[in-house]
């Protein structure tokens, strides 16, 4: 007869060939302890409040600037009246958005084809670690840890039609003045040029430390194989280096998108709309008119931030396809 305080794990189970087999106890599931799932918690809560606080506020005050028909004192008191999308029809209608579409997509564009590739150039030849290597790379970073109002002073005074020193240069070699900042076939061209040279410096570091990551077993390989130096790059180092280079192109992207001070210090969007983006223009219409037009500007800076979320996205769907291939 069993006992009746025998316990199911204790029990045998008969098995074929007379054999038995003890039941094995249930297994709890595994649990961390509540001390760490609080931890976890506190470490997440300066990320998430950071978040919330500068990123998707923010965010949000944006877009319901650009949802409804604010004046200065709505703005300041509350009670604006919902427009939907009229700030949106109005921006397209406006007939500055033409202009500063092509100019933003020109300067952004123009801007990271020569700082990638003058940036590559540098990184490549720095990475020949020479006598000063680490010398001259520190001084291509000055660009990039000046304030940009200092930098943009800079090209200001040197791009000047009388004083300016590029246009001293020019008649040293027999060539005419340019008004680089007066001439509305000039002002685009040379906010993009003060541009560049501040955002070579940013390509200069990343890149270099791509090419550092990269074996140089590989590159033996290649010139035991019989590979020249264009080839080598070309077809080796290059290729090695492409998930660095779409994320320096992607940040260089998103930055270009979002240049104010230069544009703004240097011609102000100006003369006649030559140079103003979207990133001037809505300044201009939420602050540099006696009449702000909240609504409006914030349309445009969300047009911006759509931008930019797009080529991300296109950024995340080529990285997946890379990973996947």
């Amino acid at each position: 007869m069993n006992n009746p305080t025998q316990t199911a794990a204790s029990r045998s189970v008969p098995e074929r060939g007379g054999a038995a087999r003890v039941a094995a106890p249930p297994r709890s599931r595994d649990r961390r302890p509540r001390s760490t799932q609080w931890a976890a918690w506190a470490f997440l809560a300066p990320v998430t409040t950071y978040l919330i606080a500068f990123y998707l506020y923010p965010l949000y005050r944006n877009i319901d600037l650009s949802l409804r028909d604010y004046t200065v004192r709505s703005f300041v008191q509350g009670g604006a009246e919902f427009s939907g999308l009229d700030n949106l029809r109005e921006v397209l209608d406006d007939p500055t958005f033409g202009p500063a579409l092509t100019h933003t997509v020109v300067f952004t564009l123009v801007s990271l084809a020569f700082q990638f590739a003058i940036g590559l150039a540098l990184a490549v030849f720095f990475s020949q670690n020479f006598k000063l290597s680490a010398t001259l790379r520190a001084l291509f970073l000055v660009p990039w840890l000046l304030p940009l109002i200092v930098s943009a002073s800079t090209w200001s005074w040197m791009l000047n039609s009388d004083s300016g020193i590029v246009n001293a240069a020019l008649g040293y070699v027999g060539l005419g003045p340019v008004n680089w900042l007066t001439s509305p076939d000039w002002s685009l061209v040379s906010v993009t040029i003060a541009n560049i040279w501040i955002g070579i410096p940013f390509n200069l570091v990343v890149l270099y430390s791509g090419l550092q990551a990269i074996s140089r077993d590989v590159h033996e390989a290649a010139e035991l194989d019989g590979a020249g130096g264009w080839q080598k790059f070309w077809r080796v180092t290059f290729p090695l280096l492409r998930p660095v280079s779409a994320i320096t192109l992607l940040l260089g992207l998103v930055y270009t998108l979002k240049v104010f001070d230069i544009i703004w210090i240097m011609t102000k969007g100006g003369p006649a709309d030559s140079s103003t983006t979207f990133a001037t223009w809505s300044y201009r219409l939420g602050f540099g008119n006696l009449l702000p037009a909240f609504g409006p500007g914030a349309a445009v800076g969300n047009l911006l931030i759509l931008m930019a979320l797009v080529f991300g996205l296109i950024y995340i769907r080529v990285q997946r396809r890379q990973s996947q291939s």
